[in-house]
């Protein structure tokens, strides 16, 4: 698998490749990566600390967890290619929000279909409980639907004005997300996710349409 990847990598590149001038700006690349940093922090103490307070409750929902992990984890995997086309965009003045919102659920249509086809196939081998199976199902089926909206929003914010708000922003849906996911339940991990991700959809949204508008044809205009 890596290999196939490494070659494919290869010929994008080779095929992409144009001349530049490297430039080393350590502080503008923090700003840029910001949320992403703070992002992954929060994930390591999430993950410790949630996932192992979820496996206290037994096998049948440590199955159900790892299973629906084994069918999504890939999917948000690749939807990270929503916010790294919108930064390109972004930093090239070329952004439309329409346009990249149309082609993040248009992604995400093809991630679902890849999911419930993986959940048909694989379902069979595994010895596990339906209904607690799709509960944790239905924590990732609701943050696939919110993630473009408020995903596109934060990387413009981000990248365009608000970088210090929207990094805090993250931060405390994190801190919450976290805190949620010590709760005696073996959902706790999933109670969090859609807790956060609610969270920043509002809040995303608020800060932006403070900011921002947009017109008919996509464009995003500063009040």
């Amino acid at each position: 698998t890596l290999i196939s990847i490494a070659i494919y990598t290869l010929i994008v590149t080779i095929k992409q490749y144009k001349k530049f001038k490297f430039k080393l700006h350590i502080i503008k690349y923090i700003k840029y990566e910001s949320v992403e940093i703070a992002d992954n922090i929060l994930f390591f103490l999430i993950f410790l600390f949630g996932l192992s307070n979820a496996m206290e409750f037994g096998e049948k929902y440590t199955v159900a967890l790892n299973f629906v992990a084994l069918i999504t984890d890939t999917q948000w995997d690749s939807f990270e290619a929503i916010s790294t086309v919108a930064k390109i965009d972004i930093s090239k003045n070329e952004f439309n929000y329409k346009e990249h919102r149309n082609n993040a659920y248009k992604l995400e249509g093809v991630l679902l279909a890849t999911t419930f086809i993986m959940l048909l196939i694989s379902y069979r081998f595994y010895k596990l409980d339906l209904g607690i199976t799709l509960i944790y199902l239905s924590f990732e089926l609701i943050n696939f639907i919110i993630y473009p909206v408020y995903r596109i929003k934060t990387c413009y914010l981000q990248l365009v004005k608000l970088a210090k708000k929207v990094t805090e922003n993250k931060i405390t849906a994190g801190i919450l997300r976290f805190l949620i996911s010590l709760l005696k339940t073996p959902y706790c991990t999933g109670i969090g996710q859609v807790t956060s991700s609610l969270y920043q959809f509002l809040t995303v949204n608020i800060m932006f349409n403070k900011n921002f508008a947009i017109d008919k044809t996509g464009k995003v205009l500063e009040k």
